[in-house]
């Protein structure tokens, strides 16, 4: 058998899979990788990117910010891939228990995944920094400036920026589900971004899978290694009604 033939064996076997994600799912998607060499972190910018998506600058210069996040961080236009289609049938199958991601395009929902923990949010999300009134991203894209709530306050992204900490109940939930699931696949990821990477220590079971076009620092580890793209990969798995 083939790599992906073991992971279709596994799959079906399975009773508890954990999907934990990275850029390079969404990447397929058109969705640039901001730490891949022709990513968004290696062009040229008055600051870094590094710098403009941190909690300091949107705290100080928020303006600047939205000018940074409208043009680079939305990608509405963007289509779920065939790895997001694969992972939602999965669900659907009651294989997989739950998606883990760290990106924040909301493309696992919309290929009809009902089970995802978003690390770092999700541009679909906007909250008023005084009354917490949520707004949809299209009020974001269509706003001039600094967008701003009807009570006055500024509207922030629900997005950890960088000096932000991971939401402490969904950092739990991705923990227990790693812990109780038999199958571990990871997909589009290098796991270099903690503390987000740190989630597979939590993972005791014999099945971990990695899907990524280079290596991690985890395929040492790992029980099946496919090196691809993860969307290829995906689209030749296919299950059987239950």
């Amino acid at each position: 058998m083939n790599e992906t033939e073991i992971l279709q064996e596994m799959t079906e076997k399975a009773a508890s899979i954990v999907f934990f994600g990275g850029a390079g799912v969404s990447t397929e998607s058109g969705i640039p990788d901001f730490r891949s060499v022709d990513g968004l972190y290696s062009q040229t910018y008055q600051y870094p990117p590094e710098t403009i998506l941190s909690h300091e600058f949107f705290m100080n210069n928020t303006e600047e910010f939205y000018h940074f996040y409208r043009n680079k961080m939305l990608y509405l236009e963007a289509k779920p891939n065939d790895a997001h289609v694969k992972l939602a049938e999965l669900e659907a199958h009651g294989k997989l228990k739950v998606v883990i991601t760290q990106n924040i395009d909301g493309l696992h929902q919309l290929a009809g995944s009902k089970q995802v923990l978003e690390l770092h949010g999700s541009v679909h999300r906007n909250y008023c920094m005084r009354c917490h009134q949520f707004y949809p991203v299209q009020m974001i894209q269509e706003s001039q400036g600094v967008p701003k709530c009807n009570c006055g306050g500024t509207i922030k992204p629900d997005v950890v920026l960088y000096g932000e900490g991971l939401n402490n109940d969904v950092m739990s939930q991705s923990v227990a589900a790693i812990r109780n699931a038999d199958v571990l696949i990871i997909g589009g990821t290098s796991l270099g971004v903690y503390p987000a990477a740190g989630l597979i220590d939590y993972y005791r079971g014999k099945n971990l899978v990695l899907v990524n076009k280079s290596s991690t620092p985890m395929d040492s580890r790992a029980n099946l290694i496919i090196k691809g793209s993860i969307g290829q990969v995906f689209k030749q798995l296919k299950w059987s009604e239950n």
